[in-house]
């Protein structure tokens, strides 16, 4: 079973302002495909906050999988990807470019986002949007194959064709 961090990125969220929903809608999704999440928490849009508990649940926790909901739009507040870029080793581009394309299906704001994908050390880490629509669509969309990916990344499954 794959263990899952979860991270929302709000100022109003982490004020106690405005109730996250995008956190447990990704929870609600991950649970129903098996996953284990082991940890929770809705942060300010802060880059080095989110950057230190990135790197703490990679290297110290080590999670499977953290995904990130918040902070991927145009506002100077909006730091997510950057965040991310910095603690990721090497980057999975793949996965943002399939959740964009999915999501240009459904609305065309979608090349809007800037989210990003990137690996540290055994961690996969994806960014999510920000709206709870926009969460359930996307990670719906590439949940299926992140198991496999999971699995590669553990060294636990080997081959990529399918038969």
């Amino acid at each position: 079973m794959s263990r899952v961090g979860i991270i929302t990125l709000s100022d109003k969220g982490y004020a106690g302002e405005r109730e996250d929903k995008s956190g447990p809608t990704i929870e609600k999704i991950v649970k129903e495909y098996g996953y284990e999440v082991v940890f929770y928490k809705v942060l300010p849009d802060d880059p080095g906050m989110l950057k230190q508990e990135m790197i703490t649940l990679c290297d110290e926790d080590k999670v499977d999988l953290i995904l990130t909901t918040g902070g991927t739009g145009f506002s100077k507040r909006d730091n997510t990807p950057e965040a991310t870029l910095l603690v990721g080793e090497r980057q999975v581009p793949g996965i943002a470019e399939a959740i964009r394309g999915y999501s240009l299906t459904i609305t065309k704001r979608a090349m809007l986002s800037r989210g990003v994908s990137v690996i540290r050390n055994n961690t996969l880490i994806v960014n999510l949007p920000g709206s709870p629509k926009a969460v359930e669509e996307a990670l719906t969309y590439i949940i299926s194959e992140l198991d496999h990916g999971l699995k590669i990344l553990k060294g636990t499954a080997s081959e990529c064709a399918r038969k």
